[in-house]
C-alpha cells in the first residue's frame, strides 16, 4: 500500500478518533488516504493554531491523543503555540506535518525549514518518516510517548515523496503495559510520617486528574479529614461541596488557602507539577516537611525538598495509604485551622451572588451565575487573562475535569477552539468557554467551525477593552499602566454574521437568566457582559490584608 494509506491504518489502529487541522498541497496525499478512513474524523478549521487547541482539550477530557494537522512551513508554524500549550499542561497529542520533498530539504528551497528542529522544543519527541517501512514502529512509539507520564505532543513529519512510496508493512498492535508502583517500605515510611503530623495538608497537582486518582483521594480524605488544596488544573479533584475541601491556590499573591500551608507542619504533595506553581511561592523558606507522590521522581529545586518519594501510578499509592488506614487506627490530627478557612474562603464566594448592579458586572457575580447554570459534569473552559485568575479562586467543581484552564504554557486564544472539542467530546454536556475580549478575538475565526458542525455550546466574553491582565500586574508593580486599549466589534452583530446566538447583559441580576437561556438555544451562542475590573486591585488589596495565621 502506499505510505499515505499505511499512515492512516497505523493511526486507526491506534484508537485515533479525531484529527483537526488545515491542509496543504504538502500532505494532499494522506488527505487523499484520510478520507477513505471510516473510524477517523478529519476535522477543518480556519487557523492551525485552533486545531492544536481542539486537539489538546480532546486529550485533556479523554486521556487519549487526538491529532492537529498543518502543512509545511507557514501551516507548521501556526501549530506550534497551541502544541506548547498541550506539552505544558500534560495533554496527549499528535502532531502532523507535510514537508516537501526529500531531495529538496539539503538546500534552499520555497518554504522549505526544519520542522522538526522547530517541534523539537514543544514536545517530547519530534521525528520525520524516511522510509514507509517505519511508519508503523513510528506511530506505536508516537502514541505510547505521547500517553505516558508526563504526557504530552509528539510530532510526525511526513514529506510528500516519502507519502507516495509504497511499503508491504503493516500496523502494529498497541499493547498497553501495567505502570509501576510504590515499594511497599517506601509506602511504610510515607504513612509514619504522615501519623507523625499534626496538621498535614494535602496539595493535589494536575496529575491527580489525569488517571483518575480523584477517587481513592476522596475515600483517603473521608478517612483521616486532611484537607485539600488543588492547583488551577485540579479543579474537581474533591467536591467542592465536601468539608476538606480546601478551594484552589495558585494566585500570585498570597490568598486563604496558603494560610493553610503556612501552619502546616507536612505537605502531603500529589501530582504536582511545578509549571503550574512555583514552591517558592508556598515554601520560600524550603522548609517544609514533603511527601512528593507523583509518577515521576520530584524535580530538583531547592524550595521542593521531598523526604519521602512515593514514585509510581498515583491511584494505587493513594490505594497503598488507605490500605494502611485501614489496618492502623486514624491519626489524630489538628485541622481546626483547616476548617476555619474553608468557612471563611466560602463566604467570599458568596458575597456578591445576589448583585444587582447595572453598566458593569464584577467577576464574582459573574462565576457565581456560572456556576449555577452549570451541572456536576458540565465543562467550562478558561481563556488566559484576568478573568482566569478569578475563575481560578472563584469557580469550583464538583468532578475532576469540568474546569479546564490553561495553566502551563498559559497562551491566550484557547477556550473557543477547546470548546467546540470539549463539545464533540461531550454532546449532551453543558460547554460554557469563558473569555476576556483579547482572547476570544485571538481565535474568533472558529466562529465559523462551530456554526459549521453546529456545535452546542456558550461563549461568555468579559469585555474591557483591553488587555486587562497585564494592566492588573503593571499597577500592581508600577502604579500605572501603559496603553493596552483596544477597540471591539459590534458583538450582536458579529454573532449574526456567523451565524450565531448572541447576547448583551449590562445588568446583574439579568445574567443568570440569558445564560440559561443560551443554553436552551440550539447551535453556539454568544454572551457579552461589561465587566467591572475595578474588582482587580481590590481583590490584589485584599490578598495584600490576609495574613492572619490559622
Amino acid at each position: 500500500m502506499r505510505a499515505s494509506d499505511l499512515l492512516v491504518q497505523c493511526l486507526e489502529e491506534e484508537g485515533i478518533e479525531f484529527i483537526f487541522g488545515v491542509p496543504g498541497e504538502e500532505n494532499a496525499d494522506f488527505m487523499m488516504s484520510l478520507e477513505n478512513s471510516e473510524r477517523i474524523r478529519f476535522v477543518l478549521t480556519r487557523h492551525e493554531q485552533g486545531a492544536a487547541f481542539m486537539a489538546e482539550v480532546y486529550g485533556r477530557l479523554t486521556g487519549n491523543p487526538a491529532a492537529c494537522l498543518g502543512t509545511l512551513g507557514p501551516g507548521a508554524a501556526n501549530l506550534i503555540t497551541g502544541v506548547a500549550d498541550a506539552n505544558m499542561d500534560r495533554a496527549p497529542m499528535l502532531v502532523l506535518t507535510g514537508q516537501g520533498s526529500t531531495r529538496r530539504l539539503h538546500k534552499e528551497s520555497h518554504q522549505i525549514m526544519d520542522v522538526v528542529a522547530m517541534f523539537e522544543p514543544v514536545s517530547k519527541w519530534a521525528t520525520s518518516i524516511r522510509h514507509a517501512d517505519t511508519i508503523p514502529e513510528i506511530v506505536r512509539k508516537a502514541v505510547r510517548l505521547s500517553r505516558t507520564e508526563k504526557p504530552g505532543a509528539v510530532h510526525i513529519e511526513l514529506p510528500e515523496d516519502i507519502a507516495k512510496q509504497t511499503s508491504t508493512s503493516k500496523p502494529l498492535q498497541p499493547r498497553r503495559y501495567r505502570r509501576y508502583v510504590p515499594d511497599d517500605k517506601i509506602a511504610d515510611r510515607a504513612f509514619d510520617m504522615l501519623c507523625s503530623a499534626k496538621r498535614p495538608v494535602i496539595l493535589a497537582g494536575n496529575g491527580c486528574i489525569r488517571k483518575h486518582a480523584h477517587k481513592q483521594l476522596r475515600t483517603f480524605c473521608e478517612r483521616t479529614g486532611i484537607g485539600v488544596i488543588s492547583t488551577f488544573m485540579a479543579k474537581g479533584v474533591v467536591d467542592y461541596d465536601a468539608d476538606y475541601c480546601l478551594y484552589t491556590i495558585g494566585l500570585g499573591s498570597k490568598d486563604l488557602p496558603a494560610l493553610v500551608i503556612d501552619d502546616a507542619d507536612l505537605v502531603l504533595a500529589l501530582g504536582f507539577d511545578m509549571v503550574e506553581y512555583h514552591p517558592q511561592l508556598w515554601n520560600p523558606g524550603g522548609d517544609k516537611r514533603i511527601i512528593h507522590a507523583d509518577f515521576l521522581p520530584a524535580e530538583i529545586d531547592e524550595h521542593y525538598l521531598p523526604e519521602v518519594e512515593l514514585i509510581g501510578e498515583l491511584s494505587h499509592t493513594l490505594w497503598m495509604l488507605n490500605e494502611r488506614l485501614e489496618r492502623n487506627p486514624a491519626p489524630d490530627f489538628d485541622l481546626g485551622g483547616q476548617r476555619e478557612m474553608r468557612q471563611r474562603m466560602g463566604e467570599e464566594l458568596a458575597r456578591h451572588a445576589d448583585d444587582d448592579t447595572e453598566g458593569l458586572i464584577r467577576p464574582q457575580k459573574a462565576i457565581w451565575d456560572a456556576r449555577q447554570v452549570l451541572g456536576p459534569n458540565d465543562i467550562l473552559l478558561s481563556d488566559v487573562g484576568a478573568h482566569k485568575m478569578w475563575i481560578a479562586r472563584h469557580y469550583h467543581c464538583h468532578e475532576p475535569n469540568t474546569c479546564l484552564i490553561p495553566n502551563g504554557f498559559c497562551s491566550m486564544g484557547f477556550a473557543l477552539p477547546g470548546a467546540i472539542a470539549a463539545s464533540l467530546v461531550y454532546p449532551e454536556r453543558r460547554i460554557l468557554a469563558v473569555a476576556g475580549d483579547g482572547g476570544f478575538l485571538m481565535n474568533v475565526q472558529e466562529m465559523e467551525t462551530a456554526r459549521r458542525l453546529d456545535s452546542n455550546f456558550v461563549t461568555m466574553v468579559w469585555e474591557d477593552g483591553g488587555y486587562g491582565l497585564i494592566a492588573w500586574k503593571q499597577d500592581n508593580e508600577f502604579k500605572r499602566h501603559t496603553d493596552l486599549s483596544f477597540g471591539n466589534p459590534d458583538w450582536l452583530g458579529l454573532a449574526q454574521a456567523f451565524g450565531w446566538h448572541g447576547h448583551l447583559v449590562s445588568r446583574s441580576r439579568d445574567l443568570q437568566g440569558t445564560l440559561e437561556k443560551a443554553f436552551q438555544e440550539p447551535g453556539p451562542s454568544l454572551v457579552v457582559i461589561p465587566i467591572d475590573y475595578r474588582e482587580n486591585p481590590a481583590l490584589t488589596k485584599r490578598l495584600g490584608e490576609i495574613t492572619q495565621p490559622m
